[in-house]
Formats: C-alpha cells, sequence, structure tokens
C-alpha cells in the first residue's frame, strides 16, 4: 500500500455489498472471557487485527493455548477456569486500549503473579488511573516506571479481595468492563460501585451481557472434562459507519446497496447507533434480520448530535461534514482526546486545512461546511491534499471516506492519506475493500 495513499473517487454511484471484519471490542472481550472460561471456545468470524493479535499474544504469553486460522476466521482458546496459568510475564498492550485495560484486571486473579506491562509511546500517555486505583484497594501492588499512573508498571497481584471496591471509569467505560469481567471470577464476593460519570455505556451493556455467556460459576477444578463452546462475533458496527455515509461521498447509491452481516440480529454493539444519525442527515436506511440496505436522500444536511454512546463514530460524520447542507455541531466527546490521539483536535486541525470553518470546544466541535472553498484548494493546488492521520485508523478511514468524492469532476484523486497502514489496528483491508467497490461501481 502507498504512503501517502491517495483516494481515487467514485464517478458513479456505489453498489454492491460490504463485508465487514469482526467486531473489535467483542472479539478482545470474548477472548478474555474464553480464557477464563472454564470449556474451551471458539469464535467465528473472530477480527484479525493489530490489536486482537496483541490480545491473542498476550494470553499465549500467560500460558494459554490459543488455536488461530484467520482464513476460516477462527479462534479456539482452552480456557482455565479463572486460573491464570503463568506466574510471571512480560507484556506489551501496543496502543490497544482493551487489551490495556483488560488484561491487568484478569491477571489480578493470580494468588501470587508478578506481571511486566508496557506499550507505546502513545499508550504511555492513555488514562489508567481509575483502573490501577480500583486494583490497588483490591490488593495489587503496583511499580510504576515512568509517570505514575500510567503505563509501563509492574503489577504484583494477590488475587481480588472481598468487599465493594468504588471504580472511577469517567476517563474510558473499558476501565468498568475491565473490573466487572474480573469480578465475575474472583472467589468471593466482589461488589463494583461505579463512581464518576459514565461514558460510552453501550460498551459497559456489551460485556454485561457477555458475562453470563461464558461464567457458570467459578470452578477451580481445570482438569474437569469440558465441551467447545461456539460463539459468533458481530460485523464491527464502527466499520459500518464508513460505509453508511459512503453514499453521501458517492453521488449516492444503487439499488441494493447493502452491509452484510449488520441487521436487526446485531444487539451487542452501541455504534448501531449510527445509522439513526444517518437517517437524520438524510440517508435512507432498511434494516433487515442480517443486513442493512442504504439508499440516497434527496439532500443531506448538518446535524446537532451527542456522540458520547458512541463516539467512535464521531469522526465519520465530521469528515463528511463538508458535503452536508448547513452547520454540524457534535457533542459529548470530550474522552476521545484521550484515545489514540487527541481526536477533537486532530479532527479539527485537518478539516481547517481543508478550507472549513471548525470550532473546537473541551467535549464538541462545530464544523460550518465550505464545499466551494474545498474544491478551490483542491483545484489550485500542486500536489494532492494530504491528510495526516495521528496514528489513529479512525481518521484515516474516515477521510478516506471523503476522499471518495469526485470534488473537481474529473475522477480523478485530490485528497491522500498519510499513513494508511495504521487501520491495520481494527480493518486492515479497508482501503482495498473501498477500492474494489469503487471498481464495481464504475459507469
Amino acid at each position: 500500500m502507498k504512503d501517502p495513499l491517495p483516494i481515487t473517487p467514485f464517478t458513479a454511484p456505489v453498489k454492491g455489498a460490504v463485508e465487514l471484519p469482526g467486531s473489535k471490542s467483542i472479539t478482545n472481550r470474548v477472548l478474555i472471557l474464553a480464557a477464563l472460561c472454564r470449556d474451551p471456545v471458539t469464535l467465528r468470524g473472530a477480527l484479525f487485527s493489530r490489536d486482537t493479535e496483541i490480545m491473542v499474544k498476550a494470553l499465549r504469553s500467560l500460558g494459554f493455548k490459543v488455536n488461530t486460522s484467520e482464513k476460516a476466521k477462527t479462534i479456539r482458546i482452552e480456557g482455565r477456569g479463572g486460573m491464570i496459568p503463568e506466574a510471571s510475564a512480560e507484556i506489551n498492550v501496543g496502543n490497544a486500549g482493551t487489551a490495556a485495560r483488560f488484561l491487568p484486571a484478569a491477571l489480578c486473579l493470580k494468588k501470587r503473579g508478578h506481571y511486566t506491562l508496557d506499550g507505546d509511546e502513545a499508550m504511555r500517555h492513555r488514562p489508567m488511573k481509575g483502573l490501577l486505583d480500583a486494583l490497588r484497594r483490591l490488593g495489587a501492588e503496583i511499580e510504576f516506571k515512568g509517570k505514575p499512573d500510567h503505563y509501563p508498571f509492574i503489577l504484583h497481584t494477590h488475587g481480588l479481595s472481598e468487599g465493594t471496591v468504588e471504580v472511577d471509569a469517567s476517563a474510558s467505560s473499558q476501565i468498568l468492563s475491565a473490573m466487572m469481567m474480573a469480578a465475575a471470577w474472583s472467589k468471593g464476593h466482589l461488589a463494583l460501585h461505579r463512581v464518576g460519570q459514565i461514558i460510552s455505556e453501550p460498551f459497559v451493556l456489551m460485556t454485561a451481557k457477555l458475562i453470563p455467556r461464558f461464567n457458570r460459576g467459578f470452578v477451580p477444578d481445570i482438569d474437569a472434562p469440558g465441551f467447545d463452546q461456539f460463539f459468533h462475533v458481530e460485523p464491527d458496527a464502527t466499520a459500518a459507519s464508513y460505509f453508511v455515509a459512503l453514499p453521501i461521498a458517492t453521488q449516492g447509491a444503487a439499488p441494493g446497496y447493502l452491509i452484510q452481516g449488520l441487521g436487526e440480529n446485531t444487539d451487542l454493539q452501541g455504534d448501531i447507533g449510527f445509522l439513526a444519525v444517518a437517517e437524520s442527515v438524510g440517508l435512507r436506511i432498511k434494516k433487515r434480520a442480517f443486513h442493512t440496505e442504504i439508499a440516497p436522500g434527496a439532500a443531506y444536511h448538518g446535524v446537532t448530535q451527542n456522540f458520547n454512546p458512541f463516539s467512535d463514530t464521531f469522526l465519520t460524520l465530521a469528515a463528511i461534514a463538508p458535503l452536508l447542507d448547513g452547520p454540524t455541531h457534535i457533542t459529548g466527546i470530550a474522552h476521545t482526546r484521550k484515545q489514540e490521539t487527541d481526536r477533537i483536535h486532530a479532527m479539527v486541525t485537518e478539516l481547517k486545512k481543508l478550507g472549513q470553518g471548525v470550532e473546537e470546544f473541551e467535549d464538541s466541535l462545530t464544523i460550518t461546511p465550505n464545499l466551494k472553498k474545498l474544491r478551490t484548494l483542491a483545484a489550485k493546488a500542486k500536489k494532492l491534499l494530504s491528510i495526516e492521520t495521528y496514528e489513529d485508523h479512525r481518521v484515516a478511514m474516515s477521510f478516506g471516506i471523503l476522499g471518495c468524492h469526485d470534488l473537481l469532476g474529473t475522477g480523478k484523486p485530490w485528497l491522500q492519506i498519510q499513513n494508511p497502514a495504521c487501520c491495520g489496528k481494527t480493518f486492515p483491508d479497508f482501503f482495498e475493500v473501498l477500492e474494489e467497490l469503487r471498481k464495481n461501481s464504475k459507469k
């Protein structure tokens, strides 16, 4: 894949069907839950990406048997009934927030464990205090190797004590999800008391729905005969948002344009809420049992939307805002400043480079579109307008959709994406899927 990657615009309405990768949020939760489960579990439709590979590698280093088949999209893991096999390990979580939060909580089930954990430079700035405070109250000891309450650190575990512990997940819902999964396998009674504002609550509800599917009570006898469980991973609803928005950039959608696997039976992911946002913008959407049909609207207009429940998708709307009539006001996203990058500032910076009017606030941003100015900038530029992605896969994919708009009416690229490989975090072949759709949609 070229770096930077020019985006070739669509010259006809998008047509065909999109097959999405499995959900990262579900895959990494189920990997942890399967490892704690009593019986072997096979994930079908699992996501194979940088974040899930980090989780698989970590579990293997902890002594779990994990067999993978990327071709079949399956992962089989032998659960150990709430036990962590290895008493020590070195784990690098990269910039995977799920691994960074879920693993330390699960490790604390070990009575006498010593684990060294580190991550990418970006991970060393991501919030961990709420989780680590809760684990310390439950008996863990933590030696920080850099900034307190951040990666890297050494975790000394003594099992999880009984009682009630306060959990502050105001920085990330993953903190509460991590504690919920670990508490479900603690030997004694452990109650969690949530303090502070909760963000992205649908992800907490996802965790709550998944735990009972794997936990049938703590079972210490790891030699008891078990049976394989099979779990189907839903297609990624966040990834779907890009292809839901695509017709806004591509002169509409041909009849029968659909997103496979995502429909009325998708019940775990809060990011499915982006479909309602797309409808409010002007698209016509029909959810079927196992797919969603997307049809163009007569016009597309800016909206005011609180994205707190499904904040990963706010970038999708922000990136295509230049194509909408009237301002777009996005709220409820302060916590996204501490994700892969400061996502609010990243979107503001890149949209301003494209000549758009943007106001930045702590918790929100307002985008006033100026398509005429964008077209003038692209026409006069001596080289392609370029999007910096900040090592953030969602910045790359969101602006990739904008680049599909035939801004100059020539069918030639006017926008390029820096470091497109960052999409490997959750959707390694995103740009290949996008290009295949474009080829199939030619007049």
